[in-house]
């Protein structure tokens, strides 16, 4: 990834801490961007915004999901979990939404 700091390290930090969550989850590239996929179904993915340039971490059937900080915005099927690449990672926020993530891919 070739971003600027703080983003950079917040990113790979985000990267290891999903690779990490369950062996069974694989990094495959799409879209030009890193989707994490357990089986063949993807869990979420890594980006920023284009005009903040805030790291997020997207869970892409985020609409299924109901945790009061994922924003939807103007996307149908995706919601995102905003990260302050200054601040520490909000671990257990993030275990939370991954959890969630990865039971609804196994109960559809």
């Amino acid at each position: 990834m070739e971003k600027p700091e703080p983003a950079r390290s917040c990113l790979l930090a985000l990267r290891h801490l999903v690779l990490s969550f369950d062996p069974q989850i694989r990094e495959d590239w799409q879209y030009k961007m890193p989707f994490y996929k357990l089986g063949r179904k993807r869990l979420c993915y890594l980006w920023e915004e284009k005009k903040t340039g805030t790291p997020y971490l997207g869970i892409v059937d985020g609409y299924l999901l109901d945790h009061p900080l994922l924003r939807a915005e103007k996307r149908s099927r995706m919601k995102i979990l905003l990260i302050n690449p200054t601040e520490d990672l909000p671990l257990e926020t993030i275990h939370e939404i991954l959890a969630q993530a990865r039971a609804n891919l196994r109960i559809q």
